[in-house]
């Protein structure tokens, strides 16, 4: 034995861990409790931060047309922001008053170094002559987060309350929640701020010969406090001030605005002084009932679970010390329960997922050896955790999913070394000589095979772009997971075995056992529980009752197994590869496999399966998106929300039932909360700045899955409400409404967007609605609605200055629009303090001349004559004409193109790529002028782009695995009959597939296919080796 023992091979970290077995004790209580408190302070999300090198520039000019804001703002903006390098893609969106523009890097680019760039060709565009001087406000330029895009809650206040008063509360919060590190902001949705109104009458204001520069210069005279200097008195300095700040509504409207010949005129008597609320710009409901809503967003990256806690108890503490008790205050919408439910079923399925490959494990290798491999899921996973907290890697489905994807290839390494080791024990070796030849012996096969199993991963840590960013989780996992695995197996197992492995028949005390396992229950789940980590309470509880029915049901059947079932199954084996390896037969097994792996390629041919671009998930929230056409008024909207609320509410109440304590719950239906202007645009359209008067949103929150069960125990799908929702609100004439629901994965768009582009508007417009018409004309199944993201024939009033009239007559067209602009939209002129808090002083006419247009063209513009030094009054209408047109709603740009889209929904259970594919098979013969270009986008160009990818990393994932085979085995032919055996494994997937009716799912099938490659590699190096 000691002569052929020099014959077997070694390997150091393994003979270490041999010889210093205290040293291995040890080591594996440091993975276990670093591991542990790195899980429980990795922050938890629902999905992965993604940092995208995004920046978006938001640029107000209110009063301005969309093709002004284009030409002012869009255009020259864009062309400076193009010649920065590394820029991917531009788009813009001028709408009245408002220009947007989304920038996109290369993802080689860092957020910061984009955002300074486009910081630095912002400052270029505003220092050139041609651009607007008398902006509000400077360009908004801020980079995209994308986890910060979406309210992690609302908190809603309502009862009988005044809205000063409810205001005041929502401020509290406000301030209390915007307090916490974790949070990126609060918004307040529902009361609006106030202003001191000076609603003028022209009428008397052109009487007294005066006009908006006089009563905007004498407010701002009056309203302010001046320093005077320091006064030397008897050895001090004091300050001294001319206090002149207006404290009261009263004082400003005895401002005197004029004096002449001992005759006094003041502010009241040509306007009325209000301080109010400002024009509404929001509404906020919850059940149809008026809310002051709280939008709370969390910052990227952090912990939502622990968050939601931290905001419990400010709540907590303001209902017990500042809130009035009938104040009603509630949560909805609060991702974080999602995501602690994900998180939790995750856990349960790892856990479940441990306890079960323990289970298949004993029946060949018995509990000792089935315990020694088991070991490896926990301790690779805490050591795991270590790493990726390490890291700074949150805990979100995606680093879960990939964890229960290694579940099963975790134990791999162990199971080669811990059998091997105990064959070297059955022989007669010693216990330290069994493991330390065992170990070695297998070192270098199970090293190649997890390194081929990490080729196949390691091309998906360079996928590019959002869904790069979104995926690229799942491989650093998988590789953090699966290199624990080899360290454990390699150097925890052989240590453990060396001392606690035993060849002797196993002879289980149940009464032992069941003492052990009672303790286990009661004593650890009481700890886990207690101390409120879940999933270590639920591991302990779940082992306990494992271990139970271990004792009195899986030992005999283990037994069974052992002794009469798996010898009857290797005797089985043997004979049938001593058949199919005998004389040619080997060549007519091949080319029998080869033939059904065409058959299966053909069959997949034959009936083809949905081609998904990501999985589809179950609703746990739906979202109408309502839009009324720019330059409705909010008022407009809210009552179209209102009416599209009840149509909502009459679905919801199917669902309403009666409890034990007659009350009326809702089984599936969690929160029903609208909100009309502010905060009402889909965030898969990105960020906007800009008011939304015009748009509205209703947010139908479903209970969590367990919950949505009838009284009379039917599971309902929430799809199905969510059907029911659409099929119920479509026929508002005028109105844009699209049902979605929450997203499973990053933005890509809708998943039918075709792009129309071309220089001239006019022409891309009839060009979009042909298109639209003719493709509704199809009757093409799976099409919700088909949309344009252009609305035309949007009211227009444009005033024509004449240029000859104003000079001759002393004005500018300056002052003409300053005029009519003060008049209708107003001018803040001066702030008014309460206070803590100011307010702005906003000067414009009363709204019986503001919305009368005859009044307002006749209105007279007050100013001295620089040539005369007299006071002229001149009439607008003397001077310029106003004309009825239509316009555009916004115009759009993509790579300084001009570029309408159409799009549209896929409805529920329609497969979005074969919608797309008879568009575009019935477009084929659709005529487009040769200025006009017409691409498919969105969805389907993401799913294109990722399909591509992904094809690429599975060729380089097999050359990366060919290149290990080559170098493990010296040789080239080798590594081609194990890479045969790839190939062939795609006949389960492609028959699979076609048997059972399972949807290709882009995403998740190809990593599948890429996964499958490396596990099947495994198989064959350790059985060749």
């Amino acid at each position: 034995m000691e002569e052929n023992k020099k014959l077997f091979k070694s390997f150091g970290p393994s003979n270490f861990s041999v010889n210093n077995v205290m040293t291995v004790y040890v080591l594996t209580v440091i993975i276990f409790i670093a591991g542990l408190m790195s899980y429980l302070s990795m922050p938890s999300e629902a999905f992965p931060e993604i940092i995208t090198p995004e920046i978006y520039v938001g640029t107000p000019y209110p009063g301005n047309s969309p093709a002004d804001i284009e030409k002012l703002i869009s255009r020259p903006l864009e062309k400076e922001i193009n010649g920065i390098t590394g820029v991917d893609e531009i788009n813009s969106t001028s709408v009245e008053g408002y220009s947007t523009i989304q920038v996109k890097f290369d993802f080689d680019v860092t957020p910061n170094d984009a955002l300074r760039k486009v910081k630095d060709k912002v400052d270029a565009a505003m220092g050139k002559p041609d651009f607007p001087a008398d902006l509000p406000a400077d360009p908004n330029v801020f980079e995209l987060n994308i986890s910060e895009l979406m309210p992690m809650a609302n908190i809603n206040l309502s009862g009988g309350f005044s809205l000063d008063q409810l205001k005041d509360y929502a401020e509290y919060l406000e301030e209390e929640i915007e307090n916490l590190n974790e949070i990126s902001k609060v918004d307040i949705r529902g009361i609006d701020d106030k202003e001191v109104r000076v609603m003028i009458d022209n009428k008397k204001l052109e009487s007294m010969k005066l006009g908006f520069r006089d009563i905007a210069g004498a407010i701002q005279n009056e309203n302010m406090t001046i320093s005077g200097g320091n006064l030397l008195v008897d050895g001090y300095r004091r300050n001294v001030r001319v206090v002149g700040e207006i404290r009261a509504i009263e004082e400003l409207e005895n401002i005197i605005i004029k004096s002449e010949k001992m005759q006094l005129v003041r502010l009241k008597d040509v306007a009325e002084v209000a301080f109010d609320e400002v024009e509404r710009e929001s509404y906020a409901r919850e059940y149809g009932d008026a809310v002051a809503m709280l939008d709370v967003f969390k910052r990227s990256g952090e912990n939502q679970i622990i968050l939601s806690g931290k905001i419990s108890d400010i709540l907590d503490l303001a209902k017990e010390e500042y809130f009035p008790d009938n104040l009603s205050v509630t949560v909805t919408n609060d991702t974080s329960e999602q995501t602690q439910t994900q998180v939790a079923d995750l856990e349960n399925s790892i856990i479940f997922g441990m306890l079960l490959v323990v289970l298949v494990l004993m029946f060949f290798l018995g509990l000792r050896n089935a315990l020694f491999v088991g070991i490896a899921i926990p301790l690779s996973m805490l050591m795991s955790f270590f790493i990726l907290s390490a890291m700074s890697i949150t805990l979100n489905t995606m680093v879960l999913f990939s964890l229960v994807l290694a579940l099963g290839m975790l134990v791999d390494n162990g199971i080669v070394v811990v059998e091997n080791i105990y064959r070297f024990m059955d022989e007669g070796y010693d216990k330290i000589t069994a493991a330390k030849l065992g170990a070695g012996e297998v070192a270098m096969p199970i090293i190649a095979s997890t390194a081929t199993t990490l080729a196949a991963f390691v091309p998906l840590a360079f996928w590019p772009g959002i869904f790069g960013e979104f995926m690229k989780y799942l491989p650093i996992t998988l590789i953090t997971v699966l290199s624990s695995s080899l360290f454990v197996a390699l150097v925890i197992n052989p240590g453990l075995t060396s001392v606690l492995m035993k060849v002797e028949k196993e002879v289980t005390d149940k009464k032992k056992l069941t003492r052990y396992s009672l303790i286990i229950i009661v004593v650890g789940a009481s700890i886990g529980y207690g101390a409120g980590i879940l999933g270590l309470g639920n591991i302990f509880m779940y082992g306990g009752v494992f271990a139970l029915i271990y004792s009195y049901g899986v030992l005999p059947a283990t037994d069974w197994f052992q002794g009469k079932l798996l010898p009857k199954l290797e005797d089985l084996y043997t004979k049938f590869l001593t058949y199919a390896l005998s004389g040619k037969r080997p060549i007519g097994f091949f080319l029998g496999t080869g033939a059904l792996l065409v058959f299966s390629i053909i069959l997949l041919g034959i009936a083809p399966p949905k081609t998904l671009f990501f999985p589809e998930n179950m609703p746990n929230q739906a979202i109408v998106y309502v839009q009324m056409p720019i330059g409705t008024d909010i008022e407009e909207t809210n009552e179209v929300c209102l009416d599209l609320e009840q149509r909502v509410m009459n679905i919801v109440r199917e669902y309403n039932y009666t409890d034990e304590n007659g009350s009326l719950q809702n089984y599936m239906v969690e929160s029903v909360i609208a909100q009309v202007g502010e905060g009402t645009s889909d965030p898969n359209a990105g960020p906007s700045m800009a008011n939304t008067p015009n748009k509205a949103k209703i947010t139908v929150a479903f209970h969590k899955f367990s919950e949505r069960v009838s009284p009379d125990g039917v599971r309902v799908n929430s799809s199905d409400v969510l059907n029911e929702l659409r099929s119920s609100i479509q026929d508002f004439p005028g109105v844009t409404i699209s049902v979605g629901k929450d997203s499973n994965g990053p933005p890509s768009g809708p998943p039918i967007n075709i792009e129309i582009s071309g220089d001239d508007y006019t022409q891309l417009v009839d060009v979009a609605d042909g298109v639209r018409t003719f493709i509704n004309n199809q009757s093409i199944a799976g099409i919700e609605e088909l949309k344009l993201d252009v609305e035309t024939g949007k009211p227009e009033m444009p005033i024509e200055v004449d240029r000859v009239k104003a000079r001759a007559l002393g004005l500018s067209s300056a002052q003409i629009g300053d005029a009519i602009r003060t008049a209708l939209f107003g001018k803040e002129v001066s702030r008014f303090k309460d206070g803590e808090d100011d307010y702005p002083i906003n000067i414009r006419i009363i709204d019986d001349y503001r919305y009368n247009m005859e009044d307002l063209m006749n209105q007279k513009i007050t100013f001295r004559d620089a040539a005369s030094g007299k006071i002229k009054q001149v009439p607008i209408s003397a001077v310029a004409k106003a004309h009825k047109t239509s316009t555009f709603s916004s115009i759009k740009r993509k790579d300084l193109k001009r570029v309408i889209s159409i799009q549209s929904n896929v409805l529920e259970g329609s497969n979005p790529t074969e919608t797309v594919e008879a568009i575009k098979t019935s477009l084929q013969d659709y005529n487009i002028p040769n200025m006009v270009t017409l691409s498919f986008t969105g969805e389907q160009e993401e799913q294109a782009e990722q399909l591509s990818f992904l094809s690429r990393a599975l060729l380089m994932a097999i050359f990366l695995i060919f290149l290990i085979l080559v170098s493990q085995f010296n040789s080239a032919s080798t590594p081609f009959i194990i890479l045969v055996t790839v190939v062939f494994s795609l006949i389960g997937v492609f028959l699979g597939l076609v048997i059972f009716r399972m949807e290709f799912v882009i995403m998740m099938t190809m990593i599948g296919i890429i996964s499958l490659a490396g596990i099947v590699v495994n198989n064959a190096i350790v059985l060749i080796d």
